[in-house]
């Protein structure tokens, strides 16, 4: 049994970028950037009004009140393509192209109109309310940078710098296989003798496609040695990471391993010293990597959190590093003092910080929905209470 740092160390030197590809924009949606995106065009790219009001010559309002004739009208898209000349203003839009010939625009809330004349009569102010030229960026700049994901605000640069397509690292495609006898399909368990409802896979599959996963496959297996390692090959020769839940203990039919030997599961590590989820581990098998959770559900969605988040975003062209981003935050709660193995309590927030919540059973269901970070709790760890700063994760 290793540490929790220790695991995540041997992770991160196998989660590795799987190949690129070129995609639409439009697809492009929460992938991992492979190659920067240039801008094709200076944004904005020409000199713009930043508010509503009139493109006016400096030299024309240096001296108040002012009466300037109104030649024009610029609107975004339909540019006013005259001069602005003496003695003369154009009416203007937010967004449009600043007319030759002006310098400045001043907002309408200060000029007053009678027919074609504008009258200044009021103080300016310093604003000019243009942006510049090239002002947020240049034809050829480097907008976003490679190893970014396409979250909606780098979308909305992305598409402002002029570029219909994006390199990215592919995808990583993942299957989900539920094993255990004891399991039947939601809807099923109340009227099967002995049966429970098959709840761990839908919540893995959730999360290996909220971290970028493209999940091809979700299975229910039976304990039987033939189905699962015939599955598991079909699986390695599908998928580029096979997540399996269940069977990872010592029982007599704790089969998740051993489905794999006959594809040469080469182990990376084998249980970590964590609470909840001590039997998860990590292996390779046909150039496949291999997950192995608890079948617990609040094991399987903790360790799943804090095992395969990390590993699809390297697989997917992120540090691994980026998925658990820790912070600080105060505790609104007691947490007694923490044993030998590192601990994970579910919380949620409430006022004043988080607050653990009730049951913190491994099995647990409905607290597990109630869960929203997960406080970090290292060996030896004192009692905490309110106030008390702890270390969370984003559940």
């Amino acid at each position: 049994m290793i540490g929790f740092d220790e695991a995540l160390a041997l992770l991160g030197e196998v989660a590795r970028p799987l190949d690129r590809e070129a995609v639409a924009l439009a697809a492009a949606h929460r992938r991992v950037l492979a190659a920067p995106v240039v801008a094709g065009l200076d944004a904005p790219a020409t000199d713009t009004s930043a508010m509503d009001g009139y493109a006016v010559r400096d030299a024309d309002v240096a001296v108040l009140p002012a009466r300037l004739r109104v030649i024009g009208e610029s609107f975004a898209g339909r540019p006013f393509d005259g001069v602005v000349g003496a003695g003369e203003c154009a009416r203007i839009f937010t967004g449009a192209a600043v007319p030759a010939g002006a310098d400045r625009v001043i907002i309408q809330e200060i000029v007053r109109r009678e027919d074609d004349v504008a009258v200044f009569g009021h103080a300016l102010g310093g604003g000019r309310h243009i942006r510049p030229q090239g002002s947020d960026f240049r034809r050829g700049e480097r907008v976003l940078e490679a190893g970014r994901r396409l979250d909606p605000r780098a979308m909305v640069a992305a598409a402002g710098a002029d570029v219909a397509e994006v390199e990215v690292w592919t995808r990583p495609r993942v299957i989900v296989l539920g094993t255990g006898d004891e399991l039947a399909p939601p809807g099923q368990a109340a009227r099967t003798p002995g049966a429970i409802p098959e709840s761990v896979s839908f919540g893995v599959a959730g999360m290996a496609a909220d971290h970028g996963a493209e999940v091809i496959d979700r299975l229910r297996l039976p304990d039987d040695p033939a189905t699962l390692e015939a599955a598991a090959a079909e699986a390695l020769s599908r998928a580029d990471l096979v997540v399996v839940t269940g069977g990872a203990s010592v029982g007599e039919k704790d089969y998740a391993r051993s489905m794999f030997a006959a594809a040469g599961l080469d182990l990376i590590f084998s249980k970590v010293a964590i609470k909840p989820g001590k039997p998860v581990w990590l292996g390779r098998a046909k150039g496949r990597l291999v997950l192995g959770l608890p079948g617990n559900p609040t094991s399987a969605m903790v360790t799943a959190r804090l095992f395969l988040a990390p590993l699809l975003a390297g697989l997917a062209g992120e540090p691994p590093a980026a998925a658990l981003a820790w912070r600080p935050a105060p505790l609104a709660g007691d947490l007694p003092a923490c044993g030998d193995r590192q601990t994970f309590h579910r919380a949620s927030w409430g006022e004043g910080g988080v607050v653990p919540v009730g049951n913190q059973d491994s099995s647990a269901q409905k607290a597990l929905a109630a869960a929203e970070v997960l406080i970090r709790r290292r060996p030896g760890a004192a009692a905490a209470g309110a106030g008390v700063m702890v270390e969370t994760l984003a559940f």
